[in-house]
């Protein structure tokens, strides 16, 4: 994943923007990458011009056709009109009408799951800070908690006698609060299921959430009023006028929400750092980018994004394209995501993150002293493998570019020229002596290496339960498990070599 400038950033960017522009038609149809994606691509598209004898032996389109990718990069339709967003863990939380969840892939917007337990609407969903739970807050009066992994629910939590707004999870995740039209604020015990404290307020709890930082306060507002309370009840800070609160990642600036203005204060000394204003509409909802330096804010129909960390704080985009009011919105760390009651989720990219995104790759992997000599792939379970001129092999996630796992690999090995994690095991192919090392993965030891001298070409299957070898006139398959012969096929000449991809268990390409 690591870009460089010039050609190769400007090839990134537009196969970025193609293949989430067109996801639906070639997830349905690969082939209609040639008769649909390609011809409605934008003239200035560089996949579409360094293609163009492809595209002129279908069709043309003749008038219409946009000069420059969308703003918005995917738009998802859904089954019922989306209430509330949560971001977490490369996944987007969706609440519906219907009382649904739907679960959608941060990235390409796929959805993966429907989550249903709910009888009506899904007013508010909160991810815990890694990701594996989620909370939802419903106008069926519950509250419960999701397994991310399962599917399945939790618990559930019973006790409001009217629609909850909002919900949140605290940051060591032992407790769950949740704000109702029925004027209360419910404080959760996640282990037991029981209420520890109910929090009565004059008028409905709109928005309710545990500090980032503290998990023994949380922050409400209530009749367009914030206010900071301890766990057992007690206000512990200033009140301001606002209907909408968000945090910064690092919690050292809050955005207010008051009508047509946006303000951004520090958090220790309440001083104000910016203030915007926008023309048409009432602000419902603001968010902060995952490195903090944008703000978004959402006024009816119309997203409004500030730059906030430069030293002239302004506005750098205004996103416009859904049909009814927006209900929520939220960043991902590669896009601003909103939902509308127009029964869609659409996905934007700013300028400042595309640019961001390019240089440094989703899964930008820091540079270190020794040079990279291979780098394996495996977007299906969101992982990158690198090996270095040391000998080091790391493990990447791909989506946040943070090393999952690394160890180092004995000197006789060199260098390896193919990794693949396949179940726990780490399978390094070192093309100079044909060694094949098998690592577990997990305690970083070595399991077993095979001498397979000779060959002129190793290959993994693609389902992952054979290993590919050609010698001589023979190709020979490995059992990817048990590591014993699988068969063997004579061939008629020995000028041949496998295939760079071996697409099941028992077929091979030379």
């Amino acid at each position: 994943m690591l870009v460089q400038t010039g050609v190769s950033c400007k090839w990134t960017s537009d196969s970025q923007q193609f293949l989430l522009e067109h996801f639906d038609t070639i997830h349905d149809s690969p082939s209609q990458i040639y008769h649909s994606a390609l011809p409605f691509s934008p003239s200035s598209s560089w996949l579409r011009k360094c293609y163009s004898m492809e595209v002129s032996q279908v069709f043309r389109v003749v008038k219409g056709l946009a000069s420059e990718w969308r703003t918005c990069s995917r738009t998802v339709l859904l089954d019922g009109s989306p209430k509330t967003l949560s971001y977490g863990n490369s996944t987007v939380a969706v609440g519906l009408q219907s009382g649904d969840i739907a679960i959608l892939d941060a990235i390409t917007g796929s959805q993966s799951a429907i989550l249903s337990g709910h009888r009506y609407w899904v007013m508010s969903l909160a991810f815990s800070p890694g990701g594996t739970s989620l909370v939802s807050g419903s106008c069926d009066e519950t509250v419960k908690l999701w397994d991310m992994q399962t599917g399945g629910v939790v618990k559930t939590f019973s006790g409001h006698t009217d629609w909850i707004c909002s919900v949140s999870i605290s940051s060591d995740c032992t407790r769950i609060a949740s704000g109702s039209y029925d004027r209360t604020i419910h404080l959760w015990d996640i282990q037991t299921g029981e209420c520890r404290h109910v929090i009565k307020q004059q008028g409905t709890v709109d928005y309710v959430s545990f500090s980032p930082t503290d998990p023994g306060h949380f922050i409400f507002i209530s009749e367009s009023k914030v206010q900071q309370w301890d766990i057992n009840g007690q206000q512990t800070g200033p009140t301001y006028d606002s209907s909408h609160i968000a945090f910064s990642p690092d919690s050292t600036q809050f955005a207010l929400c008051n009508r047509t203005v946006v303000t951004v204060q520090n958090s220790n000394s309440g001083v104000v750092a910016a203030k915007f204003h926008v023309a048409d509409g009432k602000i419902k909802h603001c968010c902060f980018s995952p490195d903090g330096r944008l703000v978004a804010a959402a006024a009816s129909r119309i997203i409004y994004v500030w730059d906030v960390a430069s030293s002239n704080p302004h506005l750098i985009e205004t996103f416009v394209g859904h049909a009814i009011d927006i209900s929520s919105l939220v960043f991902s760390p590669s896009y601003l995501i909103s939902a509308s009651g127009d029964q869609s989720v659409r996905f934007w990219q700013t300028s400042v993150m595309s640019k961001v995104y390019i240089q440094n790759g989703p899964g930008f992997i820091p540079p270190g002293l020794a040079s990279i000599e291979s780098v394996g792939l495996q977007a299906g379970d969101g992982i990158a493998i690198t090996s270095d001129s040391a000998r080091v092999v790391k493990i990447w996630d791909i989506l946040t570019g943070l090393c999952k796992s690394s160890f180092q690999t004995p000197a006789e090995g060199k260098t390896w020229r193919d990794a693949q994690l396949i179940d726990g095991r780490l399978i390094l192919i070192h093309y100079k002596d044909w060694k094949i090392h098998i690592w577990d993965a997990e305690k970083s030891e070595l399991l077993q290496i095979l001498d397979v001298s000779w060959c002129r070409g190793i290959r993994i299957s693609g389902d992952r339960s054979k290993l590919f070898c050609l010698r001589g006139e023979t190709i020979q398959a490995w059992d990817m498990w048990t590591w014993e012969p699988a068969g063997e096929v004579e061939l008629e000449s020995a000028d041949l070599f496998l295939d760079p991809i071996c697409p099941d268990g028992s077929k091979v390409w030379v």
